[in-house]
Protein backbone atom coordinates (compact mmCIF):
# COMPACT_ATOMS: atom_id res chain seq x y z
CA UNK A 1 0.00 0.00 0.00
CA UNK A 2 1.43 3.23 -1.11
CA UNK A 3 1.38 6.41 1.03
CA UNK A 4 -1.27 7.84 -1.04
CA UNK A 5 -3.80 5.25 -1.20
CA UNK A 6 -3.26 4.95 2.67
CA UNK A 7 -4.02 8.88 3.14
CA UNK A 8 -7.54 8.58 1.06
CA UNK A 9 -8.57 5.76 3.20
CA UNK A 10 -11.09 6.26 5.88
CA UNK A 11 -10.55 5.53 9.52
CA UNK A 12 -13.19 2.27 9.03
CA UNK A 13 -11.29 0.68 6.18
CA UNK A 14 -8.11 1.14 7.88
CA UNK A 15 -9.74 -0.40 10.99
CA UNK A 16 -11.02 -3.12 8.45
CA UNK A 17 -7.48 -3.56 7.13
CA UNK A 18 -5.19 -3.94 10.15
CA UNK A 19 -8.36 -6.29 11.48
CA UNK A 20 -8.06 -8.40 8.55
CA UNK A 21 -4.09 -8.47 8.45
CA UNK A 22 -4.08 -9.56 11.92
CA UNK A 23 -6.35 -12.34 11.86
CA UNK A 24 -4.24 -13.54 9.03
CA UNK A 25 -1.29 -13.55 11.24
CA UNK A 26 -2.78 -14.69 14.53
CA UNK A 27 -4.37 -17.78 12.10
CA UNK A 28 -0.62 -18.33 10.92
CA UNK A 29 0.85 -18.32 14.34
CA UNK A 30 -1.37 -20.45 15.55
CA UNK A 31 -0.44 -22.83 13.07
CA UNK A 32 2.72 -23.29 13.84
CA UNK A 33 2.40 -23.02 17.50
CA UNK A 34 0.06 -26.15 17.33
CA UNK A 35 3.24 -27.86 15.75
CA UNK A 36 5.05 -27.25 19.45
CA UNK A 37 4.19 -29.93 21.41
CA UNK A 38 7.70 -30.51 23.35
CA UNK A 39 8.22 -29.84 27.22
CA UNK A 40 11.47 -30.65 28.40
CA UNK A 41 13.59 -29.11 30.71
CA UNK A 42 16.17 -26.37 28.70
CA UNK A 43 20.05 -25.64 28.82
CA UNK A 44 19.89 -22.09 28.32
CA UNK A 45 23.46 -19.68 28.44
CA UNK A 46 23.57 -15.50 29.10
CA UNK A 47 26.32 -14.53 27.60
CA UNK A 48 28.13 -10.92 25.98
CA UNK A 49 29.60 -7.94 27.11
CA UNK A 50 26.69 -6.26 27.21
CA UNK A 51 24.75 -6.07 31.02
CA UNK A 52 21.77 -8.04 32.10
CA UNK A 53 23.00 -11.77 31.99
CA UNK A 54 22.15 -12.77 35.44
CA UNK A 55 19.75 -9.91 36.09
CA UNK A 56 17.56 -11.64 33.42
CA UNK A 57 18.51 -15.40 35.34
CA UNK A 58 17.15 -13.60 38.36
CA UNK A 59 13.95 -12.63 36.53
CA UNK A 60 13.17 -16.23 35.42
CA UNK A 61 14.17 -17.30 39.19
CA UNK A 62 11.27 -14.99 40.03
CA UNK A 63 8.82 -16.44 37.45
CA UNK A 64 9.22 -19.78 38.37
CA UNK A 65 9.24 -18.63 42.48
CA UNK A 66 5.17 -17.43 40.91
CA UNK A 67 5.04 -20.62 39.61
CA UNK A 68 4.73 -22.48 42.75
CA UNK A 69 8.66 -23.87 41.22
CA UNK A 70 12.01 -24.52 43.07
CA UNK A 71 14.77 -22.54 41.82
CA UNK A 72 18.39 -23.33 43.26
CA UNK A 73 21.12 -20.69 42.71
CA UNK A 74 24.83 -21.37 42.51
CA UNK A 75 27.19 -18.19 42.19
CA UNK A 76 30.62 -19.33 40.88
CA UNK A 77 32.02 -15.42 41.46
CA UNK A 78 29.83 -12.95 42.86
CA UNK A 79 28.93 -15.03 46.06
CA UNK A 80 30.86 -12.20 48.17
CA UNK A 81 28.84 -9.61 46.67
CA UNK A 82 25.55 -8.25 48.54
CA UNK A 83 22.95 -7.53 45.82
CA UNK A 84 19.24 -6.88 45.88
CA UNK A 85 18.44 -9.47 44.12
CA UNK A 86 19.62 -12.19 46.54
CA UNK A 87 17.79 -10.48 49.10
CA UNK A 88 14.86 -10.62 47.58
CA UNK A 89 14.99 -14.12 46.61
CA UNK A 90 16.29 -15.38 50.12
CA UNK A 91 12.60 -14.38 51.64
CA UNK A 92 11.08 -17.46 49.79
CA UNK A 93 13.03 -20.25 51.61
CA UNK A 94 10.90 -23.03 51.01
CA UNK A 95 11.35 -22.37 47.29
CA UNK A 96 15.02 -20.95 46.53
CA UNK A 97 18.08 -22.02 47.32
CA UNK A 98 20.93 -19.66 47.55
CA UNK A 99 24.76 -21.14 47.25
CA UNK A 100 26.88 -17.87 47.14
CA UNK A 101 30.06 -19.43 46.84
CA UNK A 102 32.27 -17.20 45.13
CA UNK A 103 34.93 -15.40 45.97
CA UNK A 104 35.37 -12.48 43.00
CA UNK A 105 36.79 -12.00 40.47
CA UNK A 106 40.54 -13.28 39.45
CA UNK A 107 42.02 -10.17 39.32
CA UNK A 108 40.74 -9.42 42.71
CA UNK A 109 41.96 -12.57 44.38
CA UNK A 110 45.06 -13.36 42.65
CA UNK A 111 45.55 -16.61 44.02
CA UNK A 112 44.58 -19.07 41.14
CA UNK A 113 44.75 -22.08 43.94
CA UNK A 114 41.85 -20.53 45.29
CA UNK A 115 40.43 -19.92 42.28
CA UNK A 116 40.62 -23.35 41.22
CA UNK A 117 39.14 -24.58 44.56
CA UNK A 118 36.31 -22.32 44.91
CA UNK A 119 35.15 -23.24 41.08
CA UNK A 120 35.64 -27.24 42.44
CA UNK A 121 33.56 -26.70 45.46
CA UNK A 122 30.78 -24.29 43.75
CA UNK A 123 30.51 -27.33 40.59
CA UNK A 124 30.52 -30.15 42.96
CA UNK A 125 27.60 -27.96 45.02
CA UNK A 126 25.89 -27.46 41.72
CA UNK A 127 25.95 -31.24 40.64
CA UNK A 128 24.33 -31.85 43.96
CA UNK A 129 21.59 -29.63 43.42
CA UNK A 130 20.96 -30.70 39.60
CA UNK A 131 20.57 -34.19 41.37
CA UNK A 132 17.84 -33.05 43.36
CA UNK A 133 14.23 -33.91 41.70
CA UNK A 134 12.83 -31.21 43.96
CA UNK A 135 14.17 -28.20 41.93
CA UNK A 136 12.74 -27.50 38.30
CA UNK A 137 15.70 -24.81 37.48
CA UNK A 138 19.08 -24.27 38.42
CA UNK A 139 21.12 -20.87 37.92
CA UNK A 140 24.54 -21.42 38.05
CA UNK A 141 25.23 -17.36 37.98
CA UNK A 142 28.94 -16.64 36.33
CA UNK A 143 29.89 -20.14 35.58
CA UNK A 144 30.91 -18.94 32.17
CA UNK A 145 33.66 -16.86 33.47
CA UNK A 146 35.37 -19.77 35.54
CA UNK A 147 35.37 -21.54 32.21
CA UNK A 148 37.25 -18.65 30.27
CA UNK A 149 40.01 -19.41 33.17
CA UNK A 150 39.97 -23.10 32.82
CA UNK A 151 39.19 -23.30 36.62
CA UNK A 152 37.21 -26.37 35.19
CA UNK A 153 37.26 -28.75 32.76
CA UNK A 154 35.18 -27.35 29.94
CA UNK A 155 34.04 -31.13 28.97
CA UNK A 156 33.74 -32.04 32.42
CA UNK A 157 30.77 -29.43 32.79
CA UNK A 158 29.45 -29.85 29.11
CA UNK A 159 29.22 -33.67 29.60
CA UNK A 160 27.11 -33.30 32.71
CA UNK A 161 24.46 -30.28 31.35
CA UNK A 162 24.03 -32.20 28.38
CA UNK A 163 22.93 -35.55 30.60
CA UNK A 164 21.01 -33.25 33.18
CA UNK A 165 18.10 -34.28 34.25
CA UNK A 166 15.46 -33.93 31.47
CA UNK A 167 12.79 -31.82 33.01
CA UNK A 168 15.23 -29.44 34.68
CA UNK A 169 16.04 -26.15 33.73
CA UNK A 170 19.91 -24.81 33.58
CA UNK A 171 20.33 -21.53 33.18
CA UNK A 172 24.29 -19.91 32.49
CA UNK A 173 25.50 -17.01 33.26
CA UNK A 174 28.72 -14.96 32.10
CA UNK A 175 30.44 -13.35 29.07
CA UNK A 176 32.88 -15.53 26.99
CA UNK A 177 30.52 -18.66 26.93
CA UNK A 178 32.85 -21.36 25.58
CA UNK A 179 31.58 -22.66 22.04
CA UNK A 180 31.45 -26.16 23.12
CA UNK A 181 28.55 -24.86 25.67
CA UNK A 182 26.52 -22.41 22.92
CA UNK A 183 26.31 -26.00 21.06
CA UNK A 184 25.08 -27.81 23.69
CA UNK A 185 22.32 -25.03 24.36
CA UNK A 186 18.76 -24.92 23.30
CA UNK A 187 18.66 -21.28 23.57
CA UNK A 188 21.60 -18.61 23.63
CA UNK A 189 21.22 -14.68 24.68
CA UNK A 190 24.25 -12.64 23.77
CA UNK A 191 23.81 -9.25 25.06
CA UNK A 192 25.04 -6.15 23.58
CA UNK A 193 26.77 -3.38 25.08
CA UNK A 194 26.19 -0.29 23.13
CA UNK A 195 26.60 2.44 25.75
CA UNK A 196 27.65 2.21 29.50
CA UNK A 197 28.23 4.47 31.97
CA UNK A 198 30.78 3.29 33.57
CA UNK A 199 33.15 4.68 30.20
CA UNK A 200 31.78 8.38 31.54
CA UNK A 201 32.71 8.02 35.22
CA UNK A 202 29.81 6.66 36.99
CA UNK A 203 30.22 3.97 39.31
CA UNK A 204 28.23 0.86 40.64
CA UNK A 205 24.80 1.48 41.75
CA UNK A 206 22.51 0.13 44.26
CA UNK A 207 19.51 -0.75 42.05
CA UNK A 208 21.21 -0.86 38.70
CA UNK A 209 24.17 -3.19 39.55
CA UNK A 210 23.56 -4.77 42.62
Amino acid sequence: MDKKTKDTMTEAELDARHAEKMRKKKAARDKILATKTEERGLLIVHTGKGKGKSTAAMGMAMRCVGHGMRVAIVQFVKGVWETGERDVLAKFPDQVTIRAMGEGFSWETQDRQRDLAAARQAWDAAKELMADPSYKMIILDELNIVLRYDNLPLDEVVETLRNKPRDLHVVVTGRNAKEALIEAADLVTEMEMIKHPFRAGVKAQAGIEF
